[in-house]
């Protein structure tokens, strides 16, 4: 009976620590290869541990013109991170929580969260946040047909609706005629994971300037614990659509555990590959990003039209 616990219990210790300890990591790793690029030392990796263990101490300031919409931006985006991150297996676990038609969900929650922070944005009745929540949902619709075609891609090379399958069907990626549009997939996708997390070329994280801020301006009014759970959300993202781009790629190896620190090695380098990316890319000037997003949807939208041959 422990036998047959055994394989659920790491399942669970490994999701518990991908989820909750894991993403305040990923960050840390992007800066410290950022720094090293750049010939600093830069920042310890643990850096946002300490900064959001400072936040939880502190008490959130809140403007007379806010109402609980305010407050309920992050903690609702949290949520529903949460939620998502049940849908997605770990490399080749498991997820908790898995059904035919998971991929709507999982799609629609990731808009949630970003429904809900563009509502706290709007909140503050600031003509500067109310700038950077309509570039926010501007991109965003270009980004998002990137992410269906994918799933659509996906949904039609292996004859299901479920994140498991179309993630963890290794197999059928070693033939010849699938593996070109896996890379196309994972090409767009990738394009999506830089606009989503606010990465460089499309967005910068440590940007305070005015006129080229795009998701940091809609989170300026947030504070203390408030600010904590934002700063969480992003990363709790990047693990939640990092594995998007790492499961597919990952080998089914013997042992459960070597599945999962496979998962994890791959999640410290892609944190690596966008560190590098970062340092040796500029940013693309405002009206450049629709024309990266597009990119992004063409190669997703091909590889559909090449599996439907």
């Amino acid at each position: 009976m422990s036998q047959a616990l055994l394989p659920t219990l790491l399942n669970l210790l490994l999701r518990a620590f991908v989820v909750l300890l894991l993403p305040p990591l990923i960050p840390g790793i992007i800066t410290k290869i950022k720094a090293w690029m750049a010939g600093r030392s830069g920042p310890p990796v643990l850096q946002l541990y300490y900064d959001l263990a400072k936040l939880a101490q502190k008490q959130a300031v809140f403007s007379r013109t806010t109402t609980w919409v305010f407050l309920a931006g992050p903690v609702g985006t949290v949520a529903a991170l949460l939620v998502a991150s049940l849908l997605v297996p770990l490399g080749h676990t498991a997820p908790l929580l898995a059904f035919e038609g998971d991929v709507i969900l999982f799609a629609y929650l990731l808009g949630l969260g970003r429904f809900l922070t563009v509502l706290s944005a709007l909140d503050t009745g600031s003509a500067f946040e109310g700038m950077g929540a309509a570039r926010e949902v501007s991109f965003s619709a270009l980004a998002e047909p990137a992410l269906f075609f994918g799933f659509a891609a996906l949904a039609r090379a292996t004859g299901s609706l479920s994140l498991t399958p179309m993630l963890q069907s290794h197999g059928m990626w070693t033939a010849g005629h699938l593996s070109g549009p896996l890379m196309l997939i994972l090409a767009g996708w990738g394009i999506v994971f830089l606009a989503e997390n606010s990465r460089i070329p499309v967005d910068d994280p440590n940007t305070h300037l005015e006129l080229t801020m795009i998701h940091e301006v809609m989170v300026l009014d947030h504070s203390g614990r408030p600010l904590a759970l934002i700063l969480y959300g992003a990363s709790l993202k990047l693990v939640v659509l990092g594995a998007l781009l790492v499961d597919p790629l990952l080998p089914v190896l013997s042992k459960g555990w070597l599945n999962g620190l496979a998962f994890l090695g791959g999640l410290g380098l892609l944190a690596v590959v966008v560190g590098v990316v970062e340092s040796t890319t500029a940013r693309f000037r405002m009206n450049k990003v629709p024309q990266f997003l597009v990119a992004g949807v063409l190669a997703s939208a091909f590889a559909f039209l090449l599996l439907l041959v």
